[in-house]
């Protein structure tokens, strides 16, 4: 069985932390393709991920919970994801967090004006594929991929102190 190296592992989401949220903001800002509610719902993981690794360099005797919360949010970001891809296949319904903006009561006019003037993306259109696929997809398979590694490392912890 290969052995996983924590500190490597952990430094490497760390990476692909940096490098899905920097990815995240040149497709958006640079390229110009707008991004739904879920799919900025589901930066937030990779925020959580940097900060979790952060603080776990600082507070180093409580590193296998921080571990454990590393699972949690990815776990969270897969059935996230999971979610989004089926409003993008069609196989379930688009919900409020996809349209947060009709969700809310409007008071006034200038607010309805204002709402109009505003684009809103839906979350069953996809906007940028990379070979074929959505980021969503991509998503999943990341987010399902660090859970497993995490979950293993967690496992073995005490084995490998």
């Amino acid at each position: 069985m290969v052995e996983i190296n924590k500190t490597i592992t952990l430094k490497l989401i760390f990476l692909i932390s940096i490098i899905a949220l920097s990815s995240a903001f040149f497709i958006e800002y640079v390229l110009g393709h707008q991004p739904c509610n879920l799919c900025i719902l589901e930066r937030i993981p990779y925020l959580m991920a940097i900060i979790i690794i952060v603080l776990n360099y600082k507070f180093i005797h409580l590193e296998k919970y921080f571990i454990l919360l590393l699972i949690l949010v990815f776990l969270t970001a897969t059935i996230l994801s999971l979610y989004h891809l089926g409003i993008e296949q069609g196989f379930i319904e688009e919900s409020l967090v996809c349209d947060l903006k009709k969700g809310s009561d409007l008071i006034s006019k200038e607010d309805i004006l204002k709402q109009l003037q505003e684009k809103n993306i839906s979350c069953k259109d996809v906007t940028f594929k990379i070979m074929g696929l959505s980021l969503t997809s991509y998503n999943i398979l990341i987010s399902l991929l660090i859970t497993i590694i995490s979950a293993k490392i967690y496992l073995n912890y005490d084995k490998n102190k």
